[in-house]
């Protein structure tokens, strides 16, 4: 049955990671020139792996790596066998490449399959896809795992959003799988048209691609008749379906550790970290064909934690920030995360935000800029002075760090059709 969650003991799901990871270390060795200096210069080589425990004597692949190679230095088979090929947008440099056949296209739509039917999809259900479609993996990913478990697409991408809400309304979807940051326009949009969200169809919202709070939930399901779930996955890996969050307990993701094997190092030592401790997560593709990776840095914060609704698989806890977007402001380390979950703790303040990082002097400042839930007569109003100054306390007490806050009329700040930005550095402007 497609989407069907499998069940091993734990040993039995050990001893098959060991296998596939055998022949992944021995396929990237063989056919992938990176990999095989890279172990030359570790000092290992395939057969040295004899437990999943000497996994960590093998070395870190990271989007460094994945440039260097840029396009087509990492895959492991002939160009040839390349079905499909996707790509990081590229604004931060070169545009990380990865590919896909036949095969990894099947495991990914299985995949997906079993992601959507542990979310509470089911054959028959329809799915409105709100992902980018196109290099980006999310879009396409979402499609064939919703037709593979049996359902009905609506392909309708990011942007166009009067459109989206129209046709919430007109096919009424049992799912919608977008951006949690795209996903609250599109609940604006819906009371724009004079639609109230909790009278759609909507019973299941997928949530992923960038890291959202429980705050973030509450208020969400708060706005609509919706389970919020949380999806995660990087292309890097494979794509959105790495691990689902299950929508019976909604209490971490469940990491499909029959394809993926995880790790959880300290981001500095790069060691292994203790058990249920946090650290960047790491991931060790176990069948993919064209493009495996070994031991690649996410730069993703989490935890692993034993397995729930699904006892065979390891959870990961929703993911509270990355590496590469952590502000250091006077010394203290702080995510978007921190803020939104503060934001959402001030009623009359709405989860629409900018971190804006500046250096007027010696020293690093950050503004909040908020949207507040109602008009204001203006930024300066006492209104809006009220939400901020309970905000910038709330932040002062809980995170350590002196903010300013400007609190703006409802749609004031551009939103975002995919991935929010979050944060706005003009330090280096």
């Amino acid at each position: 049955m497609s989407g069907e969650i499998p069940t091993y003991d734990r040993a039995e799901l050990e001893a098959l990671q060991l296998r596939r990871l055998r022949d992944t270390l021995t396929r990237v060795h063989a056919h992938v020139p990176h990999y095989r200096q890279a172990f030359a210069d570790a000092g290992v080589e395939p057969g040295d792996l004899t437990s999943l425990a000497d996994l960590v004597r093998f070395p870190f692949t990271t989007k460094a790596d994945l440039r260097e190679n840029y396009p087509f230095g990492m895959f492991a088979v002939p160009r040839e066998q390349v079905n499909r090929v996707h790509a990081s947008s590229g604004t931060t440099g070169r545009p990380t490449v990865v590919g896909y056949t036949a095969d990894d296209l099947d495991t990914w739509a299985e995949l997906m399959a079993r992601s959507i039917r542990a979310a509470g999809g089911r054959p028959g259900d329809v799915v409105h896809v709100a992902y980018g479609y196109g290099l980006f993996t999310g879009g396409l990913g979402a499609h064939y795992g919703a037709e593979r478990l049996g359902c009905t697409v609506i392909p309708v991408s990011g942007g166009m959003t009067e459109r989206q809400a129209q046709l919430i309304v007109d096919f009424r979807p049992r799912i919608i799988m977008v951006t949690p940051s795209y996903f609250l326009a599109i609940l604006d949009e819906l009371e724009a048209q004079g639609v109230d969200p909790k009278d759609t169809s909507l019973e299941i919202g997928i949530f992923g691609a960038e890291p959202w709070t429980d705050e973030m939930r509450r208020a969400v399901e708060a706005r609509t008749n919706l389970r919020a779930v949380d999806i995660y996955g990087l292309s890097e890996v494979m794509g959105p379906g790495v691990s689902q969050e299950s929508g019976e307990t909604q209490d971490g993701l469940h990491i499909w550790e029959d394809h993926f094997l995880p790790e959880i190092v300290d981001p500095l030592t790069l060691q292994p970290v203790a058990e249920g401790d946090e650290g960047e997560l790491v991931f060790t593709s176990l069948t993919k064909q064209a493009m495996p990776v070994i031991r690649y840095r996410t730069r993703d914060l989490t935890r692993l934690l034993p397995g729930t609704a699904y006892p065979t698989f390891r959870r990961m806890q929703k993911v509270t920030g990355r590496t590469d977007d952590m502000m250091i402001v006077r010394g203290v380390n702080v995510f978007p995360t921190q803020v939104e979950e503060q934001i959402l703790a001030v009623e009359g303040l709405a989860p629409h935000y900018t971190c804006v990082l500046t250096r007027p002097g010696n020293l690093d400042e950050l503004t909040v800029r908020v949207e507040s839930l109602t008009d204001l007569a203006g930024p300066s109003s006492d209104h809006a002075t009220r939400l901020g100054d309970a905000l910038a306390e709330r932040i002062k007490n809980r995170i350590g760090l002196t903010v300013r806050v400007e609190v703006l009329a409802p749609h004031s700040l551009e939103r975002s059709t995919g991935k929010a930005r979050r944060i706005d550095d003009r330090r280096a402007r």
